[in-house]
C-alpha cells in the first residue's frame, strides 16, 4: 500500500511516455539514458536466467501470500468472546441471516458478505451478540471471523504486486509486503468480524487493477487492458458499498483517469475518435459498472430484509408498509382522521422518529418540571396518542355521538394514552435549543388548560379539508404563544434516555423538523383501507436509506465515558484501543500499530517529500540519473547511497545488506509486540513480569 511504505521513483516517472509531454525531446532524453545505463550495468542475463528469476518471481510472491495467511490465521479463534465491534457486525449478520430489517449508517455490502459467510459456514443467526466479553460457547462464529481473515490476508500480495508493477524491483516489493505483513494493526483488524478488512480488500483491490490497466497503456483495448479496466470497476463498486469512505479511492481513480484521458487528448498522433473510444470505454468501466454494482447490492440488501426489525423507525411510514410483521404491512386502517382516533404521529425528516412521552419529568433547572415529551425512533406504546376536541372531555368514541372528522384548521387536544397528560407548550425555553420553547406533558386524565391546545393544519391545504393518514403532511401551531411544534434532532443526555429534543419553535418556516404524518390509526367507528397503494418504487427506497444514512452519518457523535481519540492521534501512533480486556486475569488484545513499521512510514514521507524536491531540482538542471534506479523510497535511497560509495559488486552487496537489515528489524519488531494482536495474559506492561515489559514507549499506549 504506497501510503503504508513510502514513496520512490518509478522509472516511468523518469521516462515521459509517448505524446504526454514533448514526445521528441522524452525519446531523446530516453535514448541518452538507456545509452548511459548500458554503458555502466553489466551483462544483461540470459533467456534461461530470466527463466529462472520468473520462478524465483513467483516463488516470492507465493512466499508472501503464504506468510501473510500465516499470520492472519494463527490463533484466530481466540479470544472465543465477542471482541470491540464485533458486537455490531457479528449482530448485523444475523439479521441478514434471519431477513430482519435494521439500520446502519454504512452501506449494506460488508454486513451482508458478513453474513453470508456465517451462513455458509452453519451459523444460524441466533446468537445474540449483546455486548463485548459475551462468549460465543456453542455458536458457529469461525467462519465470519475466516472470512474477514482471509480477505485482510490478500492485503499483502496486492501490495506486493502493485509496487512490483510500479518499481520494476523485488526488493522494493519485499519491504512493502514485509511493512504490512508485521504491522500488529493491520493484523489486529483482520482478524475480526469487522468492515475494515473488507473494505481494505477491495481499496488495494482497485490500487492494483488500477496499476495494472496502466502498465497495459501500450496495448489498448486488448483483452488484459479490458480484464484490469473492468476489474478497477468492480473493485470500486466493492468499496463503496462497504463504507462510504471508499470515496477516497473513486477519487484516486479518478484523478488518474482524468489525467490519463488528458494526455491522450493531447497526443496528436490519435484521432479523436480513438480519444472518444478511450472516454467511452472509461464511462463505462469506471462508472457505469460501479454504479450499476453498487445499486444491485441495495436491491439484494432489500430483498433479503424482508421482516420488520430494529430499524423500522428510520424510515417513512411508506418504507415500513413493504415489512412483513410491521403493523402497516398488509394494514388496513381508517383513512381520514376523526376525533377519539388513537394515533401515532411521525416526524417526516429521515431519522428523527414517532413523538413520545413517558413519565419521567424534565430534571430540576430545565424548565418546568412537567413530562418529558421526546421522539423516539423505535416503535414503543409510549408512542400512542388520542386526538380530542380542545373543549370538551366527552369520549367521541361513544356509540350515541355521530363520527366527527378532524379538519385542516381544528383546534385540538392531543393525550397520551399511556399517562393521560396532554401535549402541553409555554415560554420556558427548551431544554437544548435556545430561543425554543420547552414542549412537555401536563395535566391529569386529560384535564389540563389553555397551553394544551394546537392548531392543527395540512401544508398547502385549504381549511375544512379532511385529514388523510399517511399521506397528510401536517403542523401543530400552538394556539398560545403561536409557536410550531418540531424536533431539533439533538440528542438529550442521560436524563432524557438519549432520545431526540423536542420543541415548539417560534420561527414558522416550514422544515421537515416541524412537519409530521399520522402512522398508526386506530378507531373502531370507522372503515378501513388497504394500506398496498402506498407502497414506494425502488428508486424511492433507495433514495430514501440514502437520506437516512447520511443523516445517521452527521450525527455520530461519541456517548458519555466512551473512547475517543482525536486526529491526529493515529497517524503518528499516539494511541491504541482496547479490542479485548481490561485487567491483569483478562485476555487482552489492543489495537496499536507497529510502532517500528508507523514511524519509520512517517519518516519516509518526510524523506520522500525532501528526496523528490531535490531530485526534482537536479533534473531540472540537467543532471542524470541511472536508469536503474527505482522502487520504493528505501530501496531508492539504498541505492544511491551504495552507488555513490562502492563499485558494482560491492554496490549490490551494501544494497541487499541495507535491504535485509529493513526486513530483519521490521519482523524483529513484530516479534517484539505481537501479543498485541494475538492476545496477551497476566502482568500489565508497567510490572518487569508482563510480556511487553519495556515496551510500553508512549504513557498513552494502556496496555
Amino acid at each position: 500500500m504506497p501510503p503504508a511504505t513510502g514513496g520512490g521513483l518509478a522509472e516511468s516517472e523518469l521516462r515521459p511516455r509517448r505524446g504526454r509531454c514533448g514526445p521528441q525531446a522524452a525519446r531523446a532524453a530516453g535514448r541518452d539514458v538507456a545509452a548511459e545505463a548500458v554503458a555502466r550495468s553489466p551483462k544483461r542475463p540470459a533467456w534461461g536466467s530470466r527463466r529462472f528469476e520468473a520462478v524465483g518471481w513467483w516463488a516470492l510472491l507465493a512466499l508472501v501470500t503464504l506468510l501473510s495467511f500465516a499470520t492472519r490465521f494463527h490463533r484466530l479463534d481466540e479470544p472465543p468472546h465477542i471482541c470491540w465491534d464485533e458486537t455490531h457486525f457479528g449482530k448485523m449478520g444475523s439479521y441478514y441471516i434471519n431477513r430482519t430489517f435494521f439500520f446502519d449508517v454504512h452501506p449494506p455490502l460488508g454486513k451482508m458478505l458478513i453474513g453470508l459467510a456465517g451462513y455458509l459456514s452453519g451459523y444460524d443467526g441466533t446468537f445474540l451478540f449483546q455486548k463485548p466479553g459475551d462468549k460465543y460457547e456453542h455458536h458457529s462464529y469461525m467462519g465470519m471471523r475466516g472470512f474477514c481473515a482471509f480477505l485482510g490476508s490478500w492485503l499483502v500480495p496486492f501490495a506486493y504486486l502493485t509496487v512490483l508493477d510500479l518499481s520494476k524491483s523485488l526488493s522494493a516489493a519485499l519491504l512493502t509486503a514485509a511493512l504490512l505483513t508485521f504491522d500488529t494493526g493491520c493484523l489486529t483488524l483482520s482478524q475480526y468480524i469487522l468492515l475494515d478488512p473488507i473494505l481494505m480488500f477491495f481499496i488495494m483491490a482497485a490500487m492494483l487493477s488500477m496499476v495494472k490497466y496502466n502498465s497495459c497503456a501500450d496495448r489498448p483495448f486488448s483483452a488484459p487492458w479490458w480484464f484490469w479496466l473492468s476489474l478497477t470497476g468492480v473493485s470500486l463498486a466493492g468499496a463503496l458499498g462497504v463504507k462510504f469512505v471508499g470515496l477516497f479511492i473513486i477519487l484516486q481513480v479518478g484523478l488518474n483517469t482524468i489525467a490519463d484521458l488528458w494526455y491522450l487528448f493531447g497526443d496528436l498522433s490519435l484521432s479523436l475518435v480513438t480519444v472518444g473510444k478511450h472516454l467511452t470505454a472509461r464511462v463505462l468501466c469506471l462508472i457505469v459498472l460501479p454504479l450499476a454494482l453498487y445499486t444491485a447490492t441495495f436491491a439484494v440488501h432489500f430483498m433479503v430484509l424482508s421482516k420488520s426489525g430494529p430499524g423500522d423507525g428510520f424510515f417513512s411510514s411508506a418504507f415500513q408498509a413493504r415489512l412483513s410483521g410491521n403493523n402497516l404491512h398488509n394494514a388496513s386502517i381508517p383513512e381520514h382522521l376523526a376525533y377519539g382516533s388513537v394515533i401515532t404521529v411521525k416526524n417526516l425528516r429521515m431519522a428523527i422518529g414517532y413523538l413520545h412521552s413517558h413519565r419521567h419529568l424534565y430534571p430540576e433547572g430545565i424548565g418546568a418540571r412537567q413530562q418529558q415529551v421526546t421522539t423516539y425512533l423505535h416503535k414503543d406504546y409510549n408512542n400512542l396518542w388520542i386526538i380530542k376536541k380542545h373543549n370538551t372531555n366527552s369520549d367521541p368514541l361513544d356509540p350515541s355521538f355521530p363520527v366527527e372528522f378532524v379538519r385542516h384548521g381544528d383546534i385540538i387536544r392531543l393525550e397520551h394514552k399511556e399517562t393521560s397528560r396532554n401535549l402541553h407548550s409555554h415560554y420556558h425555553e427548551a431544554p437544548m435549543t435556545r430561543k425554543h420553547y420547552q414542549v412537555t406533558g401536563y395535566g391529569i386524565n386529560g384535564t389540563g388548560d389553555s397551553n394544551d391546545f394546537w392548531r392543527i393544519e395540512v401544508v398547502n391545504r385549504k381549511f375544512g379539508n379532511r385529514i388523510k393518514v399517511l399521506r397528510s403532511r401536517i403542523r401543530f401551531i400552538h394556539l398560545v404563544t403561536g409557536c410550531v411544534l418540531g424536533s431539533s434532532g439533538k440528542v438529550l443526555p442521560k436524563w432524557g434516555w438519549e432520545q431526540l429534543e423536542v420543541t415548539c419553535t417560534p420561527y414558522l418556516k416550514e422544515t421537515l423538523n416541524s412537519i409530521w404524518n399520522v402512522e398508526d390509526h386506530i378507531n373502531p367507528k370507522l372503515p378501513n383501507i388497504s394500506l398496498d397503494v402506498l407502497q414506494p418504487s425502488f428508486p424511492e427506497i433507495l433514495l430514501e436509506s440514502h437520506m437516512v444514512m447520511i443523516r445517521g452519518n452527521s450525527g455520530l457523535k461519541p456517548k458519555d465515558n466512551e473512547f475517543t481519540s482525536k486526529p491526529w492521534h493515529w497517524p503518528i501512533n499516539y494511541q491504541g484501543l482496547r479490542f479485548s480486556g481490561v485487567n491483569d486475569t483478562d485476555f487482552r488484545v489492543y489495537l496499536l500499530g507497529n510502532p517500528v513499521v508507523w514511524w519509520l512510514n512517517l519518516l519516509s514521507i518526510a524523506l520522500y517529500l525532501l528526496s523528490g524536491s531535490i531530485i526534482a531540482v537536479a533534473m531540472q538542471r540537467g543532471a542524470r540519473l541511472p536508469a536503474e534506479v527505482a522502487g520504493i523510497l528505501w530501496d531508492t535511497l539504498l541505492r544511491l547511497c551504495a552507488w555513490g560509495l562502492a563499485s558494482w559488486p560491492l554496490a549490490r552487496g551494501i544494497h541487499v545488506a541495507g535491504i535485509l537489515s529493513l526486513l530483519l528489524g521490521t519482523a524483529y519488531s513484530f516479534y517484539l509486540f505481537h501479543p498485541l494482536a494475538y492476545g496477551m495474559v497476566g502482568p500489565l506492561a508497567q510490572d518487569p513480569q508482563s510480556p511487553m515489559a519495556g515496551l510500553r514507549w508512549l504513557d498513552s499506549w494502556d496496555f
